[in-house]
C-alpha cells in the first residue's frame, strides 16, 4: 500500500496528528503517539489515556479518521503523509508501542493516501486511492 520512501518516513517519526469527527460531524484533532506496523503495512495509533479519550469514543462511534505525519525535510521544505479512511478499533496492543501507553489503539485502514515531499526528486504532492498500486 505504501511506497518504500513512505514506509521509511512513517517508521522514522514518532508523533502524528489524528482527526476524528463525532456523530454530529464536529471535528477534533490532536497529536498522538503512533507506530508503523511494517508487517501489516499499517499505522497504529495510541497514547496515554487513549482508551478513555474523546478521540477513542469518536472512533468507536463513527470509525472515520484522518491521520497526518509531518516535519521539515533535510532541504528545509515541509513534507507529510496524510491518510484518510477507516479506523479499526482495537482494545489491546497499544501497550506495545511504548511504556505507559494504554492498551486501546486504532489501526488506520486508509482509503486515500496523500504525500508531499516524500517520493521522487521533484517536490510535490502525490495522491492516490489506497487500493491503487503505489507509484513506481
Amino acid at each position: 500500500m505504501f511506497t518504500e520512501n513512505e514506509r521509511a518516513y512513517l517508521s522514522g517519526q514518532r508523533v502524528g496528528r489524528m482527526a476524528t469527527v463525532n456523530r454530529a460531524g464536529q471535528p477534533h484533532v490532536v497529536p498522538v503517539a503512533y507506530r508503523f506496523n511494517a508487517e501489516l503495512d499499517a499505522v497504529e495509533v495510541g497514547g496515554w489515556g487513549f482508551g478513555t479519550s474523546k478521540k477513542f469514543r469518536d472512533l468507536q462511534a463513527t470509525g472515520k479518521i484522518a491521520f497526518v505525519v509531518d516535519d521539515t525535510g533535510p532541504d528545509g521544505r515541509p513534507r507529510f503523509i496524510e491518510l484518510r479512511g477507516d479506523a479499526e478499533v482495537l482494545f489491546t496492543g497499544g501497550e506495545q508501542m511504548r511504556p505507559g501507553i494504554d492498551p486501546q489503539m486504532v489501526r488506520v485502514r486508509p482509503t486515500r493516501i496523500f504525500a508531499w515531499g516524500i517520493d521522487g526528486t521533484e517536490f510535490g504532492a502525490h495522491a492516490r486511492d489506497a487500493d491503487a498500486p503505489p507509484p513506481a
